[in-house]
């Protein structure tokens, strides 16, 4: 340890600082292929007490921090910066409440989005924010990007089920937002504003979030197409005729076609794009509106309807053994979904670029995947130039760059397109409110 990191362990308990460059190494990146700074360690927080003595120290060193849950995030946020200390809240794993009558959880940073989901189950509820990594995520992290996920067209995105938050701030002063009650408007929503900061604002260390009745009984249909557009198509037939989904998931034949390599789903050579749709009750009306289909299956059993959304569940992990992967994630209104698709498809040709789409189609958020090889330090400039291309398109198509991923880095050159010089002011200034040092996940974000 150098003078400084001696200084940051003797602050806290003792495990608590890590500093062999091996294991530090392990922590300075996330789930993209972003070359990391170098971090003087790693803090392993175990409580807010832990987070309160590092931000102190942090603030009164000017050594930048860079909070970090599971890892698991695609735009770069929790990539390390040269100089950092990398803050992980992946040991705050407490669920501190669960309150069935109030329909609320109280819950640390590090705490598994699934696990949440399933403790809530066992009192007949259930956590709504569902992220494909919801086997892996943290609900810190989620809260960090404002996560969405497979559920959302029918119960929102993290922010959505936000609804107090206890948070570190720079200097290590203790801010709690929010409530615990439905409704509440007493001050500006700090809540909202730190969910999706992305560590940039503070360091979220509880949350008080909002639980939802599990729903008794649900219908999942499978429908396979012989055309993506075609199956763009039957999600706005499906949105339109009131059917009020809770999953509307679409994936294109590459995806497919990885996932079939994988796991021998038994794809048709025909098949061009799967839809996958769930929701309470029956079935049978969005079975019938997917009627330019070439194949519908309808769930009998709540087996099968696992099975069908495991297969929407792998698509991620199939993509990743084509390549290393730029993963984006461009929302439009439902209603030019299809004009959408087209512009990455028209972008995927005319740049000689491997793309392969995923879709949470019920709310409009496109996950365009673009497949580089292996070993590159980072995409060639033909994929970034589709990337571009995809980007301009849904912000033409009124849409936005990210639904649901963060800016974290990758974003970062693109972002004044659609913000503009007056909203980017506006940021810079509650940056220097909350964080007047810089010490905080500097150059993510904004």
């Amino acid at each position: 340890m150098n003078e400084l990191t001696s200084a940051l362990a003797a602050a806290l308990p003792g495990g608590r600082v890590l500093t062999d460059p091996d294991v530090v190494d392990s922590y300075a990146r996330d789930r993209t292929f972003v070359t990391p700074g170098r971090p003087l360690g790693v803090v392993l927080a175990q409580s807010r007490d832990d987070v309160v003595a590092t931000m102190r120290w942090a603030s009164e060193h000017r050594v930048p921090v860079v909070p970090r849950g599971a890892g698991t995030g695609l735009a770069g946020g929790a990539t390390a910066v040269d100089g950092c200390v990398v803050l992980s809240l992946a040991r705050m794993t407490a669920i501190r409440e669960l309150s069935p009558q109030d329909e609320i959880a109280v819950v640390e940073p590090g705490v598994i989005t699934a696990d949440l989901d399933r403790a809530a189950r066992e009192h007949g509820l259930m956590y709504a924010p569902d992220p494909s990594s919801y086997e892996i995520s943290t609900i810190g992290g989620n809260l960090a990007t404002n996560a969405g996920g497979l559920r959302c067209v029918k119960y929102g995105v993290t922010r959505d089920s936000a609804l107090g938050l206890e948070v570190v701030l720079a200097d290590g002063r203790v801010l709690n937002t929010g409530r615990r009650t439905m409704k509440g408007v007493a001050g500006y929503d700090l809540t909202g504003l730190f969910v999706g900061s992305e560590g940039t604002l503070g360091v979220i260390t509880a949350a008080t979030v909002r639980l939802r009745r599990a729903p008794r009984e649900m219908a999942t249909v499978a429908a396979e197409f012989t055309s993506l557009r075609d199956a763009a198509a039957a999600v706005s037939a499906i949105v339109a005729a009131g059917c009020q989904p809770s999953m509307l998931e679409l994936m294109d034949r590459t995806t497919l076609q990885a996932i079939d390599d994988w796991k021998n789903i038994g794809l048709e050579p025909s098949t061009r794009a799967m839809l996958i749709a769930q929701a309470e009750g029956s079935a049978d009306e969005m079975a019938d509106l997917c009627g330019a289909a070439s194949y519908v299956a309808v769930s009998s059993t709540p087996e099968e309807a696992a099975e069908l959304i495991g297969v929407r569940r792998l698509a991620y992990q199939a993509k990743e053994r084509l390549g290393q992967c730029l993963v984006e994630d461009v929302c439009v209104p439902r209603s030019v979904l299809p004009e959408m698709i087209t512009a990455i498809e028209e972008a995927a040709a005319r740049h000689g670029v491997l793309i392969a789409t995923v879709a949470h189609a019920g709310d409009g958020n496109v996950h365009p995947v673009f497949v580089f090889d292996r070993g590159l330090a980072e995409p060639p400039e033909e994929v970034w130039a589709a990337a571009d291309e995809v980007f301009r398109a849904a912000l033409d198509l009124g849409g936005t760059l990210t639904g649901e991923h963060g800016v974290g880095l990758l974003k970062k050159r693109w972002l004044g397109l659609e913000t503009g010089p007056v909203a980017a002011e506006l940021h810079h200034g509650i940056k220097q409110v909350f964080d007047p040092l810089n010490i905080l996940n500097p150059g993510k974000a904004i």
